[in-house]
């Protein structure tokens, strides 16, 4: 019997991490006159909200995509630019809660014009918006004919509020608002200075709204986020130092601990900042600055490799504490070689170094800090003197991070107050886990390890689905052990939501927000993965 049936050509589906790269693509290709996304921006859409991200596939080629996020419904009508509604384009003002679906990309391949790919992303948002419950969705949509009428001599349109009416009574045509206004969106004012890099609606939109017929307006349900349960267990090992004859010896202590929160079914281990620094005390004589740099990079490759079978064999996720390492221009860097058990290897380098390693082990900053994608989620690492600077913390809870790992090395108590209180800090203010490890112990004849103070814990934000002192679980000062809790990831998504205090929804998107160089999420972080090209200039949404 001959089968005569044909692969479907044409796939929508809900966007997944996989599709970042060829999404970013298709922005450019479609907004080739607007700044592009970076790939942490387009991370960060999906991350916070994946449910209300589509994509479009034509014959295997990635033709369209729109982003959605829930919003309240005095957020969505609210006087507001792209930039303030979106958190700077990550979609990270999504509201678990909120009653309207608010749309703030679209873009479809012009080349495949004819097979109706916007109407059918158009399509998916309502059936979201209906399977919900939600009032509707609403949106800021572009008038790209306004900056040409304001130069026409007939039909001149003034202002914003005179093309919309011109439109409306046909006297012009612009074929994006008739496209919205044919799905069954209506017009409600004009949204002035929404997105200055548009041009050609001289930063223009037009807030289009559908509203939903099968919810009442009068009394719409009121949605509340369920009190669900996704647990991860997190270990963090407080390491002691110890002098280790070889690289092997150093990496059968490695496996112990990794052996052992295997055995509880642990989902992460985090080790300390520097912890190959044992590595050292196998020299035959102490090594001074430079020297220790160069003998700590020969280790490099073989690192990756054993923290990475570990990490298979053992099925745990392994944060492999930090390693100096050598990089290919000749730098120094401070880098936590994150490794999965899907066997991929991630690398976070530090972006601060403190003052000490810079003067004695030359140490340079990294330049890119990103989320990193695991089978629990997207976490970020800040090794230590990055966890004193929030806006890293930040930019990694914009991505979709829920716990943010911080391996730290601190020689006295002052030291690691400054990292514990700002780690707590960041857990407070992201509303997310922090999972600090540190070193203990001494070592002599090794630079950077002489006394070590650590007392390595497991943080959460301070409200009523959490510890009563915002701490999971902590480790006794100075000795070496390792410390498990079951933190609830749905915990998180109830506070920000719906918590005593939502520090994330509550920002001032109007009064502040931190611009990053726009390298900064382009590179991955994974390794064996080709790096991606940087785009210039800031981002540019396009609404709808």
């Amino acid at each position: 019997m001959t089968d005569n049936r044909t692969k479907a050509r044409l796939e929508i589906r809900q966007a997944e991490l996989k599709d970042v790269r060829a999404i970013a693509d298709l922005v450019r290709r479609v907004y080739d006159d607007m700044p592009a996304y970076t790939h942490g921006e387009i991370r960060g859409q999906l991350n916070n909200y994946p449910e209300g991200c589509f994509v479009a596939k034509l014959d295997g080629k990635l033709v369209g995509y729109c982003a959605s996020m829930r919003l309240s419904e005095r957020v969505a009508f609210s006087n507001h630019t792209w930039d303030e509604v979106t958190g700077n384009g990550f979609g990270s003002r999504h509201n678990a809660k909120g009653d309207w679906l608010y749309g703030y990309e679209m873009c479809v391949d012009p080349k495949t014009r004819g097979t109706r790919i916007g109407r059918r992303l158009y399509e998916e948002r309502r059936a979201l918006a209906e399977r919900l419950d939600l009032t509707g969705i609403v949106f800021g949509g572009r008038m790209p004919g306004f900056a040409r009428a304001t130069r026409r001599k007939r039909n001149r349109a003034e202002t914003p509020q005179d093309y919309l009416d011109m439109l409306l009574q046909g006297k012009l045509h612009d074929p994006v608002l008739r496209f919205q206004l044919a799905n069954g969106f209506e017009p409600e004012g004009v949204l002035e200075n929404y997105l200055p890099e548009d041009k050609a609606s001289k930063a223009n939109a037009v807030r289009m709204v559908w509203r939903n017929p099968y919810v009442d307006s009068d009394s719409p349900p009121k949605h509340r986020v369920p009190r669900d349960v996704e647990s991860v267990r997190i270990a963090t090992c407080q390491l002691q130092a110890r002098a280790v004859a070889n690289f092997d010896e150093f990496m059968r202590q490695i496996e112990y601990f990794v052996d052992v929160a295997a055995d509880y079914e642990a989902d992460f281990i985090v080790f300390p900042e520097l912890f190959t620094l044992m590595l050292l005390s196998a020299e035959e004589k102490e090594l001074g600055p430079a020297e220790s740099i160069e003998a700590l990079s020969r280790y490099t490759p073989r690192l990756r490799t054993r923290l990475s079978e570990m990490a298979l064999n053992f099925n745990i996720n392994i944060i492999g504490g930090s390693h100096p390492t050598r990089m290919e221009d000749g730098d120094i860097h401070n880098v936590a070689y994150v490794c999965l058990r899907d066997g991929s290897v991630h690398a976070q380098e530090k972006i601060h170094p403190t003052p000490n390693e810079a003067y004695w082990w030359n140490i340079k900053g990294g330049d890119s800090i990103d989320a990193i994608q695991t089978d629990c989620g997207p976490i970020g690492v800040l090794i230590c003197y990055d966890s004193e600077f929030p806006e890293l913390a930040r930019r990694l809870t914009d991505e979709g991070a829920r716990i943010i790992f911080v391996p730290f090395c601190t020689d006295s108590r002052q030291g690691y107050m400054r990292v514990r209180y700002c780690a707590q800090a960041r857990a407070i203010e992201n509303q997310c886990y922090v999972v600090m490890s540190g070193n203990v112990g001494n070592l002599p004849n090794v630079a950077n390890m002489d006394i070590q103070y650590a007392q390595s814990c497991i943080l959460t934000p301070c409200d009523f689905p959490f510890a009563r002192d915002g701490i999971a679980a902590e480790a006794s000062e100075n000795v070496e052990t390792l410390t498990i809790s079951d933190v609830n990831l749905a915990d998180l998504s109830w506070a920000r939501a719906e918590g005593t205090v939502q520090n994330l929804a509550d920002r001032r998107f109007d009064l502040y927000q931190i611009e990053w160089d726009k390298r900064v999420g382009q590179v991955s972080g994974r390794i064996g993965e080709d790096s991606e090209a940087p785009s210039a200039g800031p981002h540019g949404g396009r609404g709808g």
